[in-house]
């Protein structure tokens, strides 16, 4: 919750500031850059913008992510996840699943993101790729990398796609974006397709909702991508999405757990929709089985895990 401080700093005194915490990261703001986003040395986020794009004030923002949660147990401990949704999901990340984990600005993504990446199996090859360090993999064997921007010059500048692209070549167990936002949409989903388990976070106000922005943001990589391709994919390649949501009274919590089919409605030219059971969903306040069985059981079978039976378990 936003809290007003008796903290009163001056331009420069805000300048002075901005300019050493942007030191250990090698990034820039000016006027050339207005904007800048850039991981401090223990881990929060720093985004600055500076006027001429902003009225007058340089508006900083910090975010701060705590250590104290950093397992499924611990989301459940704070109330944001239940005992038999959290095991369902240690069990998913186990198996090797497909996770999309959606929400709004504040929701928890990236939270509980971390908490599925430390439920998954310890020896994993784990490669993590975003715009800013977040991400931790607490694995014995991990990859962080970071988008760079460009220098001065204009040149130097790796993105996103660049990032996925290398990260294939990494031979990763598990590759995870740490928020899809444009085109690199696209090549996620192509590293979905080629049998690399994947987990990523998303915007979006539902469950179904991200699924849909997921099939839209590939689009933006060119003329030559179409819904006939993007939708199957999508449909085949996502085995869960995690909406998470933020009250108002600050608190966090998983709001569903839904389960694509891997068929559509109709045919992905014709405006086919992805058909997807509820596994999980609000009763009340609380988050329940809905008695609906994950469609895509392979993966579970192949690890140990049967899907009726872990459904059981959790109603």
């Amino acid at each position: 919750m936003s809290e007003l401080t008796p903290i009163v700093l001056g331009e420069q005194e805000v300048r002075d500031l901005v300019e050493r915490m942007l030191v250990s990261s090698g990034r820039r703001v000016d006027l050339a850059s207005p904007f800048v986003d850039a991981s401090l040395p223990d881990g929060s986020r720093l985004h600055v913008v500076v006027p001429d794009v902003t009225r007058r004030h340089w508006a900083v923002n910090i975010r701060k992510f705590s250590d104290r949660v950093t397992t499924l147990d611990a989301l459940v401990g704070s109330g944001s996840l239940p005992a038999a949704a959290a095991s369902f999901l240690s069990a998913a990340m186990l198996a090797g699943l497909n996770v999309l984990v959606s929400g709004a600005t504040q929701a928890g993504k990236t939270t509980l993101l971390n908490a599925l990446l430390a439920a998954g199996r310890p020896t994993d090859r784990v490669v993590t790729v975003e715009e800013t360090f977040e991400l931790r993999s607490p694995g014995r064997d991990s990859v962080a990398m970071q988008c760079r921007q460009p220098s001065l010059e204009g040149t130097g500048e790796v993105t996103l796609r660049r990032l996925i692209k290398e990260a294939l070549r990494m031979r990763p167990d598990r590759l995870v974006v740490g928020e899809v936002r444009e085109a690199e949409a696209l090549d996620l989903l192509i590293a979905l397709n080629s049998g690399i388990p994947g987990a990523c976070s998303l915007h979006a106000n539902s469950a179904r909702d991200a699924l849909v922005k997921l099939c839209t943001l590939p689009l933006l990589a060119g003329r030559n991508i179409d819904a006939g391709f993007v939708v199957p994919t999508v449909a085949s390649a996502v085995d869960l999405v995690v909406h998470c949501e933020l009250l108002r009274d600050g608190r966090r919590r998983v709001r569903e757990i839904l389960a694509p089919t891997g068929s559509l409605s109709a045919p992905a030219a014709e405006g086919g929709v992805i058909e997807a059971v509820r596994l999980f969903a609000l009763d009340g306040d609380v988050l329940r089985p809905t008695g609906g069985l994950p469609p895509k059981e392979e993966k579970l079978l192949a690890a140990g895990f049967e899907p009726a039976r872990l459904i059981r378990a959790a109603a």
